[in-house]
Order: C-alpha cells, then sequence, then structure tokens
C-alpha cells in the first residue's frame, strides 16, 4: 500500500526490497551514468540490475541523481536492502548481503560501502549509527569507464552459465561452421543465423531473441548479441563483445561492450570501447586502441577534470548516449565523447569532446542547441518504434542547460 511520494521517492510497507544506490563510482563512469544510474550499465550478457534481480529473484529500485529520479523512480518501505550499483553480484556476496539485517552495513576492507539493511531512508543517510560488518571475500566492481570492456570477458562467462543453466538452445542451421563445444553457444528462439563461423574455442557465444547474424559473418567468443540486434554481411567480432538490444554491428569489433539502440553497421574498426545508447557510428570510422610508442594510454577523467593514466596498453572509444559521428570519423586512442554530439570531418577528433559538441578539431566545436538535440533524437527513436516520454526530454534538457 502507497503511502505518499517525494520527488522521485515512493513509500510503502511491505517485505524488504532492493535498492540500487549510486554512489563515488557514478562521476568516474561519466559519460556513460549522463543518462543512467550506474545499475544500468551493462556488462556481460545482462545489465547490472538485471544481475542482482536475477541473483535475488526480485525486482529493484534506484537511488540516483535528483534529475534522473524521474525516469528511475526510488520506492522505499519499511524494510530495504541497499546495493551499491557498481557491485557484480556472486554466490557469497548474494549471501552476504541476504544475512544483513537492519541498522548493519557490509563494508569492504577499505570501508567502501558495499550494502547495508536500513528501515527507512532516514536510516540509509545516518551510517554512523549501523554496525559494521567487514566482507572479507573476493570480489568484482566497475569503478572506472575501462572496467566494462576489461571485466567483459569473466563476466560474460558468468553470465552464460547463470542464464543458459536447465535451458534448451535452439539448433543452429546446418548452413553454418560451429568451432569447439556446441554447449558453448546457447541461441534464443527467433534468431535467425545463416551462413555464419563461430568459434566458441575461446568462449562462450549467447544469441537472442529475434536477432540476426547474417552470411559471411565470422564471430568469435566470448560474444553476445541480445534480441533484435544484427550482425550484417562479412563482420569480423573478436570477443569479449557485447552487442546490446536493437543493434546493428558489422565492420571489425574487438572487445567491445555497446549498451542498445545503436548502430555501428559498416566497416571501419572498433576495439576496447564502450558505446552507449541511441549512437550512430559512420561507416568507415576507425577508433584507434593503441598508441603508436605501445605505451600506456591517458584518458579523460570527468570526476578530477583531468587526463588519467588507465594502466592500460590497449583502451579504445569511450562515447555517451545520443552521440554520431559521420563517414570517415577518425578517433585516437582512449577517445572520450560526451552525450549528444554530433562529429564530423576527416581530421583526428580531440582525445575529449564535451557533451551536445558539433563539428571537427580543424574548424572547431560549437555547442548543438537543445532545440536540434530533440530534433534528431525524437526521429531516430522513431525509427526503432519508441516516442520519446516527457521525463526524458527533461532528462536531456537539463543536461542541456
Amino acid at each position: 500500500m502507497r503511502l505518499f511520494s517525494t520527488k522521485g521517492l515512493n513509500f510503502y510497507f511491505s517485505t524488504m526490497n532492493i535498492i540500487l544506490f549510486d554512489n563515488q563510482t557514478s562521476a568516474q563512469l561519466l559519460p556513460l551514468t549522463f543518462t543512467r544510474p550506474v545499475a544500468e550499465i551493462r556488462i556481460g550478457i545482462s545489465t547490472i540490475r538485471e544481475k542482482w534481480e536475477y541473483a535475488l529473484k526480485t525486482e529493484s529500485s534506484f537511488f540516483t541523481q535528483d534529475y534522473l529520479s524521474e525516469l528511475f523512480p526510488c520506492k522505499i518501505t519499511n524494510d530495504n536492502l541497499f546495493i551499491a550499483g557498481n557491485l557484480l553480484p556472486d554466490a557469497l556476496l548474494v549471501n552476504a548481503t541476504k544475512k544483513l539485517v537492519i541498522g548493519e552495513v557490509l563494508k569492504d576492507n577499505k570501508q567502501n560501502v558495499l550494502a547495508l539493511r536500513a528501515g527507512s531512508f532516514e536510516e540509509f543517510s545516518a551510517l554512523e549509527s549501523f554496525n559494521t560488518i567487514i566482507y572479507t571475500g573476493d570480489f568484482k566492481s566497475i569503478n572506472s569507464k575501462q572496467d566494462i570492456f576489461s571485466l567483459n570477458n569473466v563476466i560474460l562467462c558468468n553470465d552464460f552459465l547463470a542464464l543458459t543453466k536447465r535451458r534448451k538452445s535452439e539448433i543452429l542451421p546446418a548452413s553454418n561452421k560451429l568451432i569447439g563445444d556446441p554447449k558453448n553457444l546457447f541461441i534464443e528462439k527467433g534468431a535467425n543465423i545463416e551462413g555464419a563461423i563461430i568459434n566458441c574455442e575461446t568462449g562462450p557465444v549467447y544469441i537472442g531473441s529475434n536477432s540476426m547474424i547474417m552470411e559471411g559473418s565470422y564471430i568469435r567468443g566470448p560474444f553476445a548479441l541480445l534480441g533484435n540486434s544484427v550482425v550484417k554481411m562479412g563482420a569480423k567480432i573478436y570477443g569479449a563483445t557485447t552487442i546490446g538490444p536493437y543493434c546493428k554491428v558489422g565492420g571489425e569489433l574487438n572487445n567491445v561492450v555497446m549498451f542498445g539502440y545503436s548502430n555501428k553497421a559498416h566497416e571501419g574498426f572498433l576495439g576496447n570501447a564502450v558505446i552507449g545508447e541511441w549512437c550512430n557510428i559512420g561507416a568507415g570510422t576507425d577508433a584507434s586502441n593503441m598508441k603508436n610508442n605501445y605505451g600506456e594510454v591517458a584518458q579523460w577523467n570527468y570526476a578530477t577534470k583531468a587526463y588519467e593514466n588507465t594502466g592500460l596498453q590497449f583502451c579504445g572509444l569511450m562515447m555517451g548516449d545520443h552521440s554520431k559521428c559521420s563517414i570517415g570519423t577518425m578517433f585516437n586512442t582512449g577517445t572520450v565523447v560526451g552525450m549528444g554530439c554530433n562529429l564530423f570531418g576527416s581530421d583526428f577528433h580531440r582525445t575529449f569532446i564535451p557533451s551536445f559538441s558539433m563539428g571537427n578539431r580543424s574548424k572547431g566545436y560549437t555547442q548543438n542547441s537543445i532545440e536540434n538535440v530533440l530534433e534528431s533524437e525524437r526521429a531516430m527513436m522513431q525509427r526503432r518504434g519508441i516516442t520519446m516520454s516527457a521525463a526524458y526530454e527533461n532528462m536531456l534538457v537539463h543536461l542541456r542547460v
């Protein structure tokens, strides 16, 4: 029974419910978290939220930035399990969170809050009164943009085992060539795969419902293609790569995570990269993932407003939601593109491009108007049969201002 609501907070009395909260990593994960809570990041096959809901067998809500709360409201009851949204569940960690009682907080050995159980939102805001339990086990979490592709291999393999357990795969049509153990291939109903070469020796391959892999494609696991997505003819895809729902991909991809509703449908290279939703990458676009001197890659960090060393030799493009680039675009190693950008020209772009930028490096960048952004994004979403909601429009307006 609902009692009352405030902005983004709905109060109920019920049994324990799950709330995934944003912590300090939200700023580290920009521009990908401009438009979503941390737990809505996709890694492996599913989003972090979906992993926790699968593990705990219940639905969840979010405690996130104020301007996101209309799209991602928080449900509060008299018994709430708050879990850090960047935390990736495993059996031991899930068990530890379930054992918490009201008034207990679970922390790691660096005093970072992993989870807590509270009887009200006010209690959540008063951690000094909680009894602290230190979690001594190993766990995985997303603390930087590059963690998304770096951890994608192990998380995709874990997701594959969890999501295919006690389920029967559809049969791979005879026109395809399968290399490796058939147990490492899972095909959902409605998938259309013809004339492709799929290698499961290097990792599992998960093909979502109503997706399509066209003839002449080369797939090397670990690989996940979510529902209603398309791999174009002749594509060359290396693991660990995740293509979210309603995407189109072609050309060459290596260790890429694409959240959903985005296109890289033509030739060109993309590697060690993360692409948000509603992005479009023009034909012939290439994004470097390694420096010519083989050195470690530095990348723009929104939280510190500076370039920081990633510690990685391979690190490619990071692109926020609703950004686009024209044909023949070139991106340097470790480039960060904000959200809502419209990029064109044949020169290499800057390695950090703020949100809503329009233009290129040689002629300069200007700020795209919110009217132009809304017009183009409504059109792109309409092509997928989705009408932009007033809440979604309010979010974009807030970010542009």
